[in-house]
């Protein structure tokens, strides 16, 4: 059967992932030489036609590499989806002229792909950045012996395999099996489930409280500095006698003597400073 003429059905609807799967594996494997015609085929001439089979061909391998990430308690179907993505990134690279089968060349991509998935998804925080602390996450899980803690025996032996300090190992075994705590109850009975969410919070935490707080510091300093200074002298005194003397506040009566006017008077150029500072404070 050549190329060409192989059938590569594409269900339109799988309805489940045992169907999924179940589908993938009644894909044929191609031999060496009809790999390599296709590979060429794409390679040369952009040939999409052939790009599909070859991809349709790797799927069963996408399901079994992903398999062996279940332990890690994300979806069986989330990580098919990225495995997938790295096969077709494989695909798009593959050079047949090398002599290397695509299943041997895919698998790396394949890994790669679900690592990275992995490291963003299982943990809100990241556990893992730098090369080293990759390879010593998706090795521990499988060199530790037992759920109990590591002992001091299996720290040292796998820090000298994987070449990490055993702080490192220490430390990413902590991460790696340490609990999520949800910042907010799923209950509704706050005496039984005390969140985090209500210890951890600051009082001060809300952008609006903080905006508010910002402006009303700003007026309280550079604000009123220049909103008095767009006042004559007299009118400022007063203001300043009225409003600004906490102790011992002038009232309109003792204004009213000092100037020699009524005290209503006093009382009109009170509100007509105000009023010029109000203006001068909203501009």
């Amino acid at each position: 059967m050549t190329t060409d003429t192989m059938h590569y059905p594409v269900p339109s609807a799988l309805g489940s992932l045992d169907n999924y799967i179940q589908a993938v594996n009644r894909f044929p494997l191609l031999s060496a030489e009809e790999e390599h015609e296709l590979a060429t085929r794409l390679q040369r001439h952009g040939d999409l036609e052939a790009a599909r089979k070859l991809v349709l061909s790797h799927l069963r391998l996408v399901v079994a590499i992903a398999r062996g990430y279940l332990g890690y308690g994300l979806p069986h179907a989330d990580l098919i989806q990225e495995g997938n993505v790295g096969l077709m990134k494989a695909v798009k690279r593959y050079d047949p002229e090398r002599g290397v089968r695509l299943v041997s060349f895919a698998v790396h991509w394949i890994k790669a792909e679900i690592h990275e998935f992995i490291l963003k998804n299982w943990r809100l925080v990241k556990v893992a950045t730098t090369k080293a602390q990759r390879k010593l996450f998706f090795n521990l899980r499988s060199m530790k012996q037992g759920s109990g803690a590591l002992g001091e025996s299996e720290i040292q032996e796998m820090a000298r395999t994987l070449n990490v300090s055993e702080h490192d190992v220490k430390e990413m075994e902590v991460r790696l099996y340490g609990q999520d705590v949800a910042l907010e109850s799923s209950s509704e009975d706050e005496d039984e489930h005390f969140a985090p969410i209500a210890y951890l919070a600051a009082p001060n935490a809300d952008p609006t409280d903080h905006i508010e707080r910002s402006e009303r510091d700003h007026l309280a300093s550079h604000g009123l500095s220049e909103a008095l200074a767009s006042l004559d002298p007299r009118s400022r005194h007063i203001v300043e006698a009225r409003w600004l003397n906490e102790e011992d506040p002038a009232t309109l009566h003792e204004l009213a003597a000092e100037y020699g006017i009524s005290a209503e008077r006093v009382r009109q150029i009170e509100a007509k400073a105000l009023q010029k500072m109000k203006a001068a404070l909203a501009a």
